[in-house]
Protein backbone atom coordinates (compact mmCIF):
# COMPACT_ATOMS: atom_id res chain seq x y z
CA UNK A 1 0.00 0.00 0.00
CA UNK A 2 0.74 3.70 -0.49
CA UNK A 3 -0.01 6.52 1.53
CA UNK A 4 0.82 10.14 1.01
CA UNK A 5 0.37 12.78 3.92
CA UNK A 6 -0.29 16.26 3.40
CA UNK A 7 0.58 19.12 5.95
CA UNK A 8 0.50 22.87 6.41
CA UNK A 9 -2.61 23.94 5.66
CA UNK A 10 -3.80 26.47 7.79
CA UNK A 11 -5.54 30.04 8.18
CA UNK A 12 -3.62 33.26 6.57
CA UNK A 13 -4.14 36.35 5.80
CA UNK A 14 -4.03 37.83 2.10
CA UNK A 15 -0.88 38.69 0.52
CA UNK A 16 0.79 35.92 3.42
CA UNK A 17 2.20 32.67 2.58
CA UNK A 18 2.07 28.88 3.67
CA UNK A 19 3.72 26.01 2.66
CA UNK A 20 2.43 22.66 2.39
CA UNK A 21 4.12 19.55 2.45
CA UNK A 22 3.06 15.54 0.76
CA UNK A 23 5.15 12.60 2.20
CA UNK A 24 4.76 9.37 0.73
CA UNK A 25 5.52 6.26 2.36
CA UNK A 26 4.73 2.38 1.98
CA UNK A 27 5.29 0.31 -0.71
CA UNK A 28 6.95 2.41 -3.03
CA UNK A 29 9.33 1.45 -5.58
CA UNK A 30 9.36 4.53 -7.21
CA UNK A 31 7.58 7.90 -8.28
CA UNK A 32 6.98 9.58 -11.13
CA UNK A 33 4.80 13.11 -11.47
CA UNK A 34 3.78 14.41 -7.97
CA UNK A 35 1.09 17.22 -8.35
CA UNK A 36 -1.20 19.93 -6.00
CA UNK A 37 -5.09 19.60 -6.85
CA UNK A 38 -7.60 21.62 -4.78
CA UNK A 39 -11.12 21.73 -4.46
CA UNK A 40 -14.06 23.94 -3.35
CA UNK A 41 -17.71 23.09 -1.68
CA UNK A 42 -19.48 21.89 -4.08
CA UNK A 43 -16.96 22.31 -7.19
CA UNK A 44 -14.81 19.77 -9.05
CA UNK A 45 -11.39 19.14 -8.06
CA UNK A 46 -9.06 21.26 -9.76
CA UNK A 47 -5.21 20.89 -10.86
CA UNK A 48 -3.08 23.37 -9.19
CA UNK A 49 0.67 22.56 -9.74
CA UNK A 50 2.93 19.55 -11.08
CA UNK A 51 6.65 18.62 -10.81
CA UNK A 52 8.08 15.55 -12.49
CA UNK A 53 10.64 12.82 -11.08
CA UNK A 54 13.57 15.31 -13.04
CA UNK A 55 12.27 18.42 -11.97
CA UNK A 56 9.72 19.54 -14.50
CA UNK A 57 7.38 21.63 -13.41
CA UNK A 58 4.06 23.18 -14.65
CA UNK A 59 1.31 25.36 -12.71
CA UNK A 60 -1.95 26.82 -13.47
CA UNK A 61 -2.25 30.01 -14.88
CA UNK A 62 -4.39 30.91 -11.98
CA UNK A 63 -1.03 30.40 -9.56
CA UNK A 64 1.29 30.89 -12.10
CA UNK A 65 4.37 33.37 -10.31
CA UNK A 66 2.44 32.85 -6.99
CA UNK A 67 2.95 29.24 -6.03
CA UNK A 68 6.27 27.33 -6.46
CA UNK A 69 6.27 23.25 -6.35
CA UNK A 70 9.30 21.34 -5.43
CA UNK A 71 10.36 17.50 -4.32
CA UNK A 72 13.36 15.91 -2.10
CA UNK A 73 13.00 12.93 -4.17
CA UNK A 74 15.60 11.19 -1.03
CA UNK A 75 12.84 11.77 1.29
CA UNK A 76 9.70 11.12 -1.00
CA UNK A 77 7.93 14.60 -0.76
CA UNK A 78 6.92 17.22 -2.34
CA UNK A 79 6.21 20.68 -1.26
CA UNK A 80 3.68 23.67 -2.64
CA UNK A 81 5.26 27.14 -1.64
CA UNK A 82 2.19 29.25 -1.46
CA UNK A 83 2.99 33.23 -1.51
CA UNK A 84 0.78 36.34 -1.85
CA UNK A 85 -1.99 34.30 -1.35
CA UNK A 86 -5.83 35.57 -2.27
CA UNK A 87 -9.01 34.85 -0.64
CA UNK A 88 -9.98 32.76 -4.09
CA UNK A 89 -6.94 30.27 -2.94
CA UNK A 90 -9.29 29.19 -0.07
CA UNK A 91 -10.55 25.73 -0.83
CA UNK A 92 -8.57 21.91 0.54
CA UNK A 93 -5.58 21.36 -1.10
CA UNK A 94 -4.82 17.44 -2.01
CA UNK A 95 -1.54 16.02 -3.02
CA UNK A 96 -1.36 13.10 -6.06
CA UNK A 97 1.59 10.66 -6.97
CA UNK A 98 1.71 8.55 -9.69
CA UNK A 99 3.65 5.64 -7.92
CA UNK A 100 5.31 2.44 -9.04
CA UNK A 101 4.49 -0.31 -6.16
CA UNK A 102 7.21 -2.89 -5.06
CA UNK A 103 5.57 -5.21 -7.16
CA UNK A 104 5.81 -3.40 -10.18
CA UNK A 105 2.35 -1.85 -10.73
CA UNK A 106 1.56 1.76 -11.41
CA UNK A 107 -1.35 3.81 -9.50
CA UNK A 108 -2.31 7.65 -9.14
CA UNK A 109 -2.49 8.25 -5.28
CA UNK A 110 -4.20 10.75 -3.04
CA UNK A 111 -3.83 11.85 0.15
CA UNK A 112 -6.12 13.15 2.64
CA UNK A 113 -6.29 16.62 1.67
CA UNK A 114 -5.07 19.60 3.84
CA UNK A 115 -7.59 22.71 4.49
CA UNK A 116 -6.30 26.19 3.62
CA UNK A 117 -8.07 29.32 4.78
CA UNK A 118 -7.11 33.07 3.02
CA UNK A 119 -9.01 36.10 4.79
CA UNK A 120 -9.49 38.99 3.52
Amino acid sequence: QVQLVESGGGLVQAGGSLRLSCAASGSIASISTMGWYRQGPGKQRTWVATITSGGSTNYADSVKGRFTISRDNAKSTAYLQMSSLKPEDTDVYYCNAFVRTVVGVWGDYWGQGTQVTVSS
